[in-house]
């Protein structure tokens, strides 16, 4: 896939949780040499420390580049800035690739339904994992209003095609990935159904139910208000 697929992960003071990460990556059916780019503004040095290792650790099976980060926004178009490749897959650090094949088949279901945007369903620990079997209910929804909302953690795209819908902004600090995916022409995203990607439930830990489901319900609300999504409405505190 070296050759179709760039990884981009923006990330601030993950520590292990990236290392698990790029290990998971490592275990994707034909990944050797796919190139990853961690946008990175980590000011933990373990975090930072971590990040060096992994360059070494994963050597041989990826070719790791580290580059200046910021928010997320920032982070991945940074990273996407510097992609060669027809395919762009936007990765959160604390995202787990638990099947081999989950990155090949979500290539391939793009590629044999010519697809602009996939994304995956996710799983989470047993308390919260109720949060996203109901997020794809919206998701669902979102997709009959013609307003598709792919998570960042994991967004495949085709790469001429993200750029045609803008590229991420820089200025947005809140639901940025709702306010890119949005764009996408309907009948040109797709969900490749698959229980092999695994988050951590710390968002929710965090902020709460209440609080994230609100706010997706305010994004849909402002989706073609520019200015709610450069609010970052706390999210970050």
């Amino acid at each position: 896939m070296k050759d179709k697929l760039t990884i981009v992960i923006p990330s601030k003071n993950e520590g292990q949780r990236l290392y698990e990460c790029l290990d998971s990556i490592t275990y994707q059916h034909r990944i050797d040499g796919v190139t990853v780019i961690i946008a990175d503004i980590s000011d933990d040095q373990y975090s930072i420390d971590i990040i060096e290792d992994c360059k070494f650790v994963f050597a041989d099976m990826l070719d790791i580049k580290v580059i200046k980060g910021g928010y997320p926004s920032e982070g991945r178009l940074a990273g996407s800035k510097l992609v060669k490749t027809p395919y762009i897959l936007f990765l959160d650090a604390d995202m787990m690739l638990l099947k081999p094949n989950i990155l090949l088949n979500s290539l391939n279901h793009m590629k044999y339904n010519n697809l602009d945007l996939v994304t995956v369903p996710f799983r989470t620990d047993k308390k919260w994992d109720w949060v996203f079997r109901l997020f794809d209910i919206g998701q669902e929804l979102s997709i009959k209003l013609k307003s598709p909302f792919a998570v960042g953690g994991f967004q495949l795209w085709n790469l001429q095609k993200y750029w045609e819908a803008g590229g991420y902004n820089p200025l947005e600090r809140f639901a940025e990935d709702y306010s890119l995916s949005s764009k996408v022409n309907i009948i040109k995203f797709g969900v490749y159904k698959s229980d092999g990607v695994y988050t951590s439930p710390r968002r929710f830990e965090n902020k709460g139910f209440i609080y994230m489901f609100v706010l997706m319900i305010r994004s849909y609300i402002n989706k073609n208000n520019p200015k709610f999504f450069i609010n970052h409405h706390n999210y970050w505190n």
